[in-house]
């Protein structure tokens, strides 16, 4: 049986809590059900940087090509030190290999401060182009500031960049409630927002057993926090699900509770939880493990379906089973999400369940 090749990168910070936790869970998940699984520790971030040099290696970019996937921990490049080796990784491992689309999760579960008790939605967020000056361009910054008195910022928005992202969305709404909304501002943004629109409504024509809304940011905003229970896989651009995906996870408990998968059109993806490092609880042990315990979940499940390993897809199921069973032990769970635990009882719980 062929293994599959997992990257573990652990990130900054608590990365170095939550990352060995998600490893110990996925571990015993793929040995319950006989999922071989050959895991590849790679050096990344600050630690990087002091072992090797420079926050990603080129080493650690060579192995990634030769992966299935990894698990990456959240990244605190606000801290790294300025030189031309302290870079972001995030924009380079997303350019690098196409992982165009960011999926996020949104889900309720009962007693851990959830504002309502039944969303279970998906924001789909494009991960490439968009405002953010750090991966729109192949060469060059898209913000400068020309004089003191101006700072200028362009957004890209390209016709494929909106149509993959688009059809992403669509391929998972099509396995989910059969209902997408894509959500824009093409009121102020008329040839932006616009291009997405054009291309969100041209896939749709594809996906005539998928029900469509047509959403505005700012009215998106407002709903989330009013009826979310009328979305399942909401599709936009990037800066917009940037900021609606941390929203989402505020009706839920909070970033301790916001997963992600960033996936393409290859056959690669990476776990990567939404929230930050979380500088200030590194080291304490209190840091809520679940988000990048449901990352490397989401990775297993998508890797056993486009492997085609129902192992991995079982392994998978058995983690999502066992982290609604733990969240159910208030003296497990971490105090973000109304408990008394810390990440050490939390990820005890998921085991135990595990069997």
């Amino acid at each position: 049986m062929t293994a599959l090749k997992i990257g573990i990168l652990d990130g900054d910070d608590i990365g170095h809590e939550i990352v060995p936790a998600s490893v110990t869970v996925a571990k015993a998940a793929a040995e319950k059900h006989g999922l071989a699984i050959d895991w590849q520790p790679l050096p990344i971030g600050r630690t990087a940087l002091d072992t090797h040099g420079h926050t990603l290696p080129p080493s650690t970019l060579e192995a990634l090509h030769k992966l299935d996937g990894w698990i990456l921990g959240p990244i605190g490049h606000r801290a790294y030190p300025k030189g031309p080796n302290a870079i972001n990784p995030h924009p380079i491992l997303r350019k690098q290999f196409a992982l165009f689309a960011n999926v996020r999760p949104t889900r309720s579960y009962p007693d851990i401060g959830c504002l309502y008790d039944d969303i279970d939605l998906v924001i789909v967020r494009e991960n490439n182009e968009g405002f953010q000056p750090d991966r729109n361009m192949l060469v060059g910054n898209a913000e400068f500031r020309p004089n003191d008195e101006v700072t200028l910022s362009m957004r890209v928005i390209s016709r494929t960049g909106s149509r993959r992202v688009a059809k992403a969305a669509f391929e998972l709404a099509r396995h989910r409630k059969k209902h997408l909304t894509y959500v824009h501002k093409d009121t102020v943004f008329k040839l932006g927002c616009g291009m997405f629109v054009e291309e969100c409504r041209k896939v749709a024509l594809e996906y005539p057993d998928v029900r469509v809304d047509d959403v505005i940011v700012d009215t998106m905003a407002m709903r989330l926090v009013r009826d979310p229970q009328s979305f399942d896989v909401v599709v936009t651009t990037n800066m917009f699900g940037d900021i609606l995906s941390d929203e989402a996870a505020g009706l839920v408990g909070g970033l301790g509770m916001a997963p992600g998968l960033c996936i393409g059109e290859g056959d690669i993806a990476m776990a990567q939880a939404t929230h930050g490092s979380a500088p200030d609880i590194a080291g304490k042990g209190v840091a809520n493990p679940y988000a990048m315990i449901e990352s490397t979940r989401m990775l297993l499940d998508w890797l056993g379906h486009s492997r085609r390993k129902p192992e991995a897809v079982a392994a998978a199921a058995s983690m999502s089973q066992a982290m609604t069973q733990a969240l159910r032990d208030a003296k497990a769970r971490t105090g973000d999400i109304k408990g008394k635990g810390n990440t050490a009882s939390m990820t005890e719980a998921i085991l135990r369940a595990l069997g």
